[in-house]
């Protein structure tokens, strides 16, 4: 990606799809070129938080919100210390933001982390072709890094696709370090990072876990170094078919019986831990209107979502593993894949979506006390 900062919003830029439909429009953000999976999102707020979560490292996201950027960007939001997106894309961003927590604007943020953009496109249009199509290679291409369509075309279709990358070492974190509980601490919980967002951990901290969160290349003795009553792991960017790491030391965790919790991508090694394959969605689930039932209570919820892969484990009842039965226990109401797993025989569990959802919403934060439940049972 090469980048060049500037002003008013007055450079020309191209989208350009690997099936090579294009799109062309105004430049948002830093001005170059950047390349990766087109993915939509369907929130109407968050957009901070969307930027900086890790899942997103080397995609390009599509906001389906006609209008983004009103309340500017503060620093108080970040999910991460930068920016992960590859690219963003927009229809109508904000000329003047407008929140009391704003400290610049969206724009200048984006170019200040050197993340190209492009603006003033029907991102309908290239939503309903993402919908059709799947997800694809893109490239943005802004200024100078403009040229023939065809030369554009070849160089988006020498991108590596995302099926098969392995992505969360390059997301997460290289030292281990600890998040404090908030008040009384009841329990110590060991978090592999591959690729967490900070208020995974703050919400545990605020149940009263201290947090150690280490490295994706963690080992078994790493995890129990830090004497754990439960083990987490997190959320992250690539393909599980990949993750034959933290398979290993989840499995080892399931052996010992500790409680363990994974969210996302962790729900996706759960998957592959028990026997069970992946697979990539044809255009993956993407923002904060995701409904999903719980189907140990029946309730609905509606939850935050960023995910490419999912677990291929059958719905119509419990299934035997090496470590005890498992079932399904939560799943997306609108094409029924899979977004939860409980063991029935052992303390784990883990969902696809994000409970601490820190933009909301707020339904399935439920979970964390879930953890906390089978740890509390686990000590008795």
């Amino acid at each position: 990606m090469t980048t060049s900062h500037r002003g008013l919003n007055t450079a020309p830029a191209v989208l350009v799809l690997e099936d090579g439909r294009t799109f062309r429009g105004r430049a948002y953000g830093a001005v170059g070129e950047t390349f990766g999976e087109a993915v939509f999102s369907t929130g109407m707020t968050g957009y901070q938080e969307t930027l900086t979560d890790p899942s997103y490292h080397r995609q390009v996201v599509v906001m389906t919100a006609p209008h983004v950027g009103n309340t500017g960007v503060n620093d108080e939001d970040p999910e991460s210390k930068r920016i992960w997106v590859a690219g963003y894309v927009v229809r109508d961003p904000a000329r003047v933001p407008s929140n009391w927590r704003s400290r610049r604007t969206l724009d200048e943020e984006l170019a200040a982390q050197g993340v190209v953009g492009i603006s003033a496109i029907d991102t309908r249009a290239l939503t309903r072709h993402l919908r059709e199509r799947g997800a694809m290679r893109v490239g943005i291409f802004s200024g100078e890094a403009i040229a023939d369509e065809a030369a554009l075309l070849a160089k988006v279709r020498a991108v590596p696709q995302m099926k098969g990358a392995d992505l969360s070492g390059e997301v997460a974190t290289t030292e281990r370090y600890v998040v404090p509980a908030i008040g009384t601490k009841k329990f110590t919980v060991a978090a592999v990072d591959l690729g967490i967002k900070g208020m995974t951990p703050h919400r545990m901290a605020e149940r009263g876990i201290e947090v150690h969160v280490l490295p994706a290349n963690a080992t078994v003795e790493d995890v129990y170094a830090v004497n754990p009553d439960g083990v987490f792991f997190s959320n992250g960017p690539g393909d599980p078919a990949t993750a034959d790491h933290p398979v290993s030391v989840m499995r080892a965790v399931l052996e010992r019986g500790t409680p363990l919790f994974g969210i996302c991508f962790g729900n996706q090694i759960l998957g592959r831990a028990l026997g069970f394959g992946t697979y990539k969605l044809k255009y993956g689930h993407r923002g904060i209107n995701q409904p999903v039932q719980d189907r140990t209570t029946g309730k609905v919820e509606v939850t935050a979502h960023n995910h490419g892969f999912a677990v291929d484990a059958p719905l119509d009842g419990p299934s035997d593993t090496p470590y005890g039965r498992v079932e399904v226990s939560h799943v997306c109401l609108n094409d029924n894949v899979v977004e939860g797993l409980q063991l029935l025989d052992r303390p784990a569990f883990s969902v696809q979506y994000h409970p601490e959802a820190a933009a909301g919403p707020h339904d399935a934060a439920y979970l964390f006390d879930r953890f906390v439940s089978l740890m509390e049972g686990q000590r008795a």
